[in-house]
């Protein structure tokens, strides 16, 4: 093996040991290049940017108004969750916002920091509030489970970019560029850096058990996950299909994960 070869690889893999963080609730180790705190603050920019730009649905309509509530009562029952692991720094710094756009997009997303889009094109494959439920724990998951950050580490890596602590990473164009592909906006153009198979067990698994915590029935993933197979069968995937591969064994996971769910389901009165 050539010289220069071996140091790659002998870099890489000091890379992934000293930068890997282990996430606080899933207890994974994920590479972690990017503060978190330049995360949120390139969500920030990047989402105003999308709202300026899109057709944002007024707070007033009935369907964006169950968009926030269904999202702030999922925001609450991830606080709860932290506050009882002991962990609420993890989520301290997070501002939610959750807003509808006009788009016939079957999509959905979260940014660092609680940035959350729904499009309306998924809101007949929803059809309910639970299932809305267990499409906004997915994708808020993602972001609270880091995710994102994951994904840009190792796109940045993949890239060869180093990281320079006192530099701004939402100057940098390539790092914004690696933002956007993993982030809701690039949907429109661009191709999203997919999730992990142990990224979308973990959205899943958690996913489910914060909407259970929120009052949302979670046995609803199963009829809404079969009504997305289903719609994947007439051709081309939609974006939220596209950005979370669908596996085979899927639905089967869900059922496996069902119990745990359950146990932290109360019906909201």
């Amino acid at each position: 093996m050539k010289p220069k070869i071996i140091l790659l690889l002998l870099f890489v893999a000091s890379l992934n040991f000293f930068s890997c963080t282990r996430n606080a609730i899933t207890g994974r180790n994920q590479l972690s290049l990017v503060p978190e705190s330049e995360m949120q603050q390139m969500a920030v920019t990047q989402y105003r940017e999308f709202l300026d730009t899109s057709k944002v649905v007024a707070k007033t309509n009935a369907n964006a108004e169950m968009v926030k509530r269904v999202g702030s009562r999922i925001a609450s029952a991830i606080t709860k969750y932290y506050q009882e692991k002991g962990i609420t720094n993890d989520i301290a710094n997070y501002k939610w916002e959750f807003n509808l756009v006009q788009d016939k997009q079957v999509n959905a997303w979260c940014m660092p920091g609680g940035k959350v889009v729904v499009y309306t094109g998924i809101l007949p494959i929803t059809q309910n509030e639970d299932a809305l439920a267990i499409v906004l724990g997915h994708e808020i998951t993602h972001a609270v489970a880091g995710h994102g950050r994951e994904r840009m580490s190792q796109a940045m890596v993949a890239q060869g970019l180093q990281v320079a602590g006192n530099v701004a990473l939402s100057k940098n164009a390539q790092t914004v560029n690696i933002f956007n592909n993993v982030f809701g906006p690039a949907a429109q153009v661009g191709v999203l850096l997919p999730n992990s198979r142990n990224q979308e067990l973990e959205a899943d698994h958690y996913g489910l058990i914060f909407a259970a915590i929120a009052g949302y029935n979670p046995q609803e993933a199963i009829p809404f996950w079969t009504r997305m197979a289903n719609l994947n069968k007439g051709g081309a995937p939609p974006v939220f299909l596209s950005d979370h591969p669908s596996d085979a064994d899927r639905i089967q996971k869900l059922k496996q994960l069902m119990p745990e769910a359950l146990s932290y389901y109360k019906p909201s009165k």
